[in-house]
């Protein structure tokens, strides 16, 4: 808990993803501080138990890692699966294929069932998948929001499919731009892993990969140790960090590689506003939200951006508005109107966006990020900039092309 007093931020553009709150900043500002101090311990296993309120669970094991959500992914093949096994990864765009990449690297026999661009893997070309495998694959990964499209997947039916017909397959779901904007059941939905990120839902600024893991893929991982199979890999080994996990949730400190002291501080202090710890706030007339609220503002947001670019003529990459995130939109550009049309237009009005990810297509979309603070705090009016910048610079640019507006 904080006792500063209020401030404000200067004007900037956003340098990532998301905007942090004044809390976060300041929390990140703190002196610097060893990781065995005293004051350090308690924060650091705060954070632990705090990620499992976000995730609905009581009993899967937090990672909190130094560095990006991509380590996640090592985490995964280096202690999960071993070489010439076999995995199944349900791609929905360029994450998709690049934990097929990481799950390569690590020896992985992977089988790979592709969505047509902006759309879902169906289900039943799922359960065909699992049924037609000659033995039970050893995991299955998919991303909860493909940042590369826009496209969020329904994780709660992907994991009742796997448990129905594949019941030991392990459930792996890439959330890093889903968690804290999207609703996740861990131990309701039976997922296995759950990885993430800082910097995005979490609200915090970027260098924390986040995992984790239920029980039964800590199992697995143990009877891999017990037959004698080696991690396959060093600073993403479990043996290395469960240990240090575990002590500081218990209050007491242990080491394998120094923490990022100010990023777990940042975390702390943004995972106690989003599960609505009393006096985390500079201002306390600031209401919360709760987590059920939360997810309904990101839904309502994401509809209203979406309904007024949809009014432009700015159609969205998702094929349909159930398979659409909530903390992004993912939008095409109309016919006659490119990136150097519209992106500087919208930079003037103070929007940063990004441009397109996914190969091939990259010329034809570009990205909206609309989760956080900038969606939960009723002080801020970042929805309404979108909105009215999208609309300013699309009636410029159709002005000066002499495009007709949409009957």
């Amino acid at each position: 808990m904080s006792t500063a007093p209020p401030f404000t931020q200067e004007p900037h553009k956003i340098p990532g993803p998301i905007e942090v709150a004044d809390e976060v900043l300041f929390a990140n500002a703190h002196p610097s501080m060893s990781h065995v101090s005293p004051d350090f311990i308690p924060v650091f296993g705060d954070t632990i138990r705090m990620i499992r309120e976000v995730l609905f669970t009581e009993t899967a094991q937090p990672f909190l890692i130094s560095g990006s959500g991509t380590l996640g992914w090592d985490q995964v093949a280096a202690n999960l699966i071993e070489p010439g096994e076999e995995a199944l990864v349900l791609n929905t765009g360029y994450f998709g294929d690049s934990f097929t990449d990481c799950l390569e690297t690590y020896g992985a026999r992977v089988t790979q069932l592709k969505a047509p661009v902006g759309g879902v893997v169906p289900l039943p070309e799922l359960e065909a998948a699992l049924t037609s495998a000659s033995k039970p694959y050893k995991l299955l990964t998919f991303t909860h929001v493909d940042t590369s499209t826009g496209v969020l997947s329904d994780a709660r039916a992907i994991a009742e499919t796997v448990r129905r017909v594949s019941p030991s397959t392990l459930i792996i779901m890439d959330a890093v731009c889903a968690v804290a904007s999207e609703e996740i059941r861990f131990d309701a939905w039976a997922l296995d892993v759950v990885l993430s990120a800082s910097q995005k839902g979490l609200g915090a600024p970027p260098g924390l990969s986040v995992l984790l893991a239920s029980q039964r893929a800590l199992g697995v991982w143990e009877a891999r140790r017990t037959r004698g199979v080696r991690e396959g890999s060093y600073y993403a080994g479990w043996s290395k960090w469960l240990p240090v996990m575990r002590a500081y949730e218990a209050g007491t400190a242990a080491y394998f590689a120094t923490p990022p002291v100010n990023l777990v501080y940042a975390l702390h202090a943004s995972l106690a506003l989003i599960t609505c710890k009393k006096g985390t706030q500079f201002d306390p007339a600031v209401p919360l939200p709760t987590l059920e609220e939360r997810f309904a503002q990101h839904r309502a947001a994401s509809q209203r951006i979406k309904s007024a670019a949809r009014a432009l003529g700015l159609a969205q990459v998702p094929t349909a508005d159930a398979h659409a995130a909530n903390g992004m939109s993912a939008l095409y550009f109309p016919t006659g109107i490119s990136a150097p049309d519209l992106l500087p237009r919208l930079a003037k009005r103070g929007i940063v966006v990004a441009g397109g990810l996914l190969a091939g297509y990259q010329a034809k979309y570009f990205r909206i990020g609309h989760m956080g603070v900038s969606v939960v705090d009723p002080r801020r009016t970042d929805v309404d900039a979108i909105v009215a910048a999208l609309e300013g610079a699309m009636g410029e640019i159709r002005e000066e092309k002499a495009v007709q507006p949409l009957a």
